[in-house]
């Protein structure tokens, strides 16, 4: 294709061509000699097709093919600029930061991994980790102090404005200490409500489906319900008491693996969420934005293949 023999320098004389008006003080303000901007113009318009300078007047009149190409070139140009600033920038020590919202559902099993393959990538834009509900987290991102959230999907309403990349899908779980009176019951259903239980909060992104559940499965109300979001709290809580945990299966996945919790046997295959990355629509993600999703999608990869 003759396209693929377009070079940089056929834009740029273009350009200071139409700009400066003449193909003299275009060579003039490229430091090349006349013969060669002429040179790279007859080329040019070989490459595209069309004459773009319009030889019956003086200077560097375009033809409308010209001004039409023109507008492209200088676009094209400016893009390039841009694309060179922000890689610069990303290499620097003083790289604005890459600022992720992280939703529980991700911190603990899609995160780490993705964190530690990004700074292999030695990018001067430090990761800087956010968390909080779903609602704080979305409007973080709409209003650019964000740039990715990571977690479930949200309703609709929370949505708008941004486009959400789904990477993988869990279910959510209940977890409990190691030993706890209920592991191994076949059918512990009817048993719930003898127990405490940690739910997420109302406004939750999967305190919904966790209320259909208890609905689907005819499942008793709770002795008493403890509601949050904190890992920390969670994790240390239902080692300590005979709480059940329930929770998307990503945030409890290697303590559960580890023995360190046990599931208990409540079927929750309808409960599969999506998980994956929202991002601000119409807005192109920096470079060391766009590198961590990279290395997000690859976590992902894994974590479906498992």
């Amino acid at each position: 294709m003759l396209q693929a023999a377009l070079r940089l320098r056929h834009l740029r004389t273009f350009v200071a061509v139409a700009r400066e008006g003449s193909v003299v003080r275009a060579a003039d303000a490229l430091s090349v000699t006349q013969p060669a901007v002429s040179k790279s113009i007859k080329e040019l318009e070989l490459i595209v097709g069309t004459e773009l300078l319009d030889r019956s007047r003086r200077g560097g009149g375009l033809t409308p093919a010209g001004a039409m190409f023109l507008r492209h070139a200088e676009a094209s140009l400016a893009a390039l600029r841009r694309g060179l600033e922000e890689v610069e920038d990303a290499g620097s020590a003083s790289a604005s930061p890459v600022r992720v919202g992280a939703l529980p559902t991700v911190s603990a099993r899609l995160l780490p991994l993705a964190i530690q393959r990004y700074r292999a990538h030695a990018l001067g834009a430090t990761p800087r980790i956010v968390t909080g509900p779903t609602g704080y987290l979305m409007t973080q991102l709409r209003q650019g102090d964000l740039d990715i959230v990571i977690g479930r999907m949200g309703e609709a309403e929370e949505m708008t404005g941004l486009l959400f990349e789904h990477l993988y899908s869990e279910p959510i779980v209940f977890a409990a200490r190691s030993g706890h009176p209920l592991a191994g019951s076949p059918a512990p259903g009817p048993e719930i409500g003898r127990f405490e239980c940690l739910m997420p909060p109302p406004g939750s992104v999967i305190r919904p489906t966790v209320d259909r559940l208890f609905l689907a499965a005819n499942l008793p109300r709770p002795a008493s319900i403890v509601e949050t979001v904190s890992l920390a709290f969670g994790r240390a809580y239902v080692r300590e008491t005979d709480a059940i945990w329930i929770i998307s299966e990503g945030v409890v996945l290697e303590d559960l693996r580890a023995g360190l919790l046990t599931r208990i046997a409540i079927p929750t295959e309808d409960t599969q969420g999506p998980v994956g990355v929202s991002t601000r629509a119409g807005i192109a993600p920096s470079l060391s934005a766009e590198v961590l999703l990279g290395e997000l999608r690859s976590v992902a990869a894994e974590i479906r293949a498992e």
